[in-house]
């Protein structure tokens, strides 16, 4: 069905309650007869199973005035039914930046999917030479007005190898019905359920069924807002494959790199995941200091760290040789040498037979703590 033929569906300029106050047409109208007030940053999309980037997320920010954020914008530009000009305006930017993306990256763009069968957006898709590589974001902000067309427009988006992600599911309008009409290939969870999911069992089980449904349907879920590491260690134990939030990349020019050491902290949790009846899901992080100076260094740790217990001898070939506590690191005793060292895929009952085997004076660190 050709765009000429395709029933239009109308921007939809209803919106919460609220007066977004004067001189917003005239605002909306201004950015976009000036594309010098409206810029893209991007936010990564991290492979929990890898620790790369898998993609970016593009977000509009724009120059006032009235200075607000983009959620206004978007949200005055429909009240005053310029809502397609400006999502319009957004694809072909992501469009032009396709061809920069590093390699085996996707470029998410949000849409309202009322805007997707109107002229302005159509137009905008139809000028880019290919659409592989862009993943089209279906916000669920408000009741899609006409599914059938909307289920062919993206049947014809996946004709030219875009990808169709659904957002904020579990918190939108259609839920459910939603996922199983438009079959999309990336399904993002709501901030709302990422939140504190370490510490709520109902939302880790809501995460965990909508995983398993997802998958179902060949799609890939992406856990939004992740801005803490319990909630980061949480989502790789429920196998979330896909994340993104303040603690992995906050939006930026393209194309920003992880923050130093969190690839290398996802792998470690991943490996912890992998070896689930392994000794490495029992273990806990502790910084390594050199021998020959490791109770000053360690002393360092112990002052900036009030939570930490011990610190990790290496020798020159970076292999553990020993461990320093509080005590050591005060001058009240020396560095235990005795260490228990063990791979990270041995069981943890094997572990505590080795430790039970060994001298008593060498079966644990200090009453409470394992050997090692």
């Amino acid at each position: 069905m050709s765009p000429a033929d395709r029933p239009a569906v109308p921007t939809v300029t209803s919106a919460p309650p609220g007066d977004l106050g004067p001189g917003w047409a005239e605002a909306v109208a201004g950015v976009l007869a000036d594309p010098s007030r409206h810029r893209l940053a991007f936010q990564p999309v991290v492979d929990l199973q890898r620790g790369t980037v898998a993609g970016y997320e593009a977000l509009s920010r724009f120059a006032g005035p009235p200075d607000a954020g983009p959620d206004v914008w978007f949200e005055a530009a429909g009240r005053h039914g310029l809502g397609a000009e400006l999502d319009a305006r957004v694809l072909e930017r992501v469009a032009g930046l396709r061809p920069e993306l590093p390699p085996n990256c996707l470029l998410t763009v949000n849409l309202d999917p009322n805007h997707l069968v109107t002229e302005p957006v159509q137009r905008a898709l139809s000028a880019a030479p290919t659409l592989a590589g862009v993943v089209i974001e279906l916000t669920e902000h408000r009741p899609v007005a006409d599914y059938p067309t909307l289920v062919a427009a993206v049947a014809e988006l996946r004709l030219r190898d875009a990808k169709l992600a659904v957002d904020d599911a579990g918190t939108g309008y259609a839920g459910l019905q939603h996922l199983m009409l438009l079959r999309p290939d990336l399904v993002k969870l709501d901030r709302a359920l990422v939140a504190g999911c370490d510490r709520d069992p109902a939302k880790a089980a809501l995460i965990e069924m909508l995983g398993r449904f997802t998958g179902q349907l060949d799609a890939w879920v992406l856990a939004e807002g992740v801005e803490r590491m319990a909630e980061l260690e949480s989502l790789v134990r429920l196998r979330v494959p896909l994340a993104q939030g303040y603690l992995l990349g906050r939006p930026a020019e393209p194309w920003a790199a992880l923050p130093d050491g969190l690839a290398a902290t996802i792998r470690d949790r991943q490996t912890a995941q992998t070896f689930g009846d392994s000794v490495v899901g029992l273990t806990v992080d502790a910084p390594a200091v050199r021998a020959g100076e490791a109770v000053a260094a360690a002393a360092r740790w112990f002052e900036a760290d009030r939570e930490l217990d011990v610190v990790v001898m290496l020798d020159d070939w970076t292999r553990p040789v020993g461990l320093v506590d509080r005590a050591c690191a005060a001058g009240r005793g020396q560095p235990k040498r005795t260490v228990l060292k063990t791979r990270p895929s041995a069981a943890p009952e094997a572990v505590v037979a080795r430790a039970m085997a060994r001298p008593a004076a060498d079966r644990s660190y200090r009453q409470g703590l394992p050997a090692g």
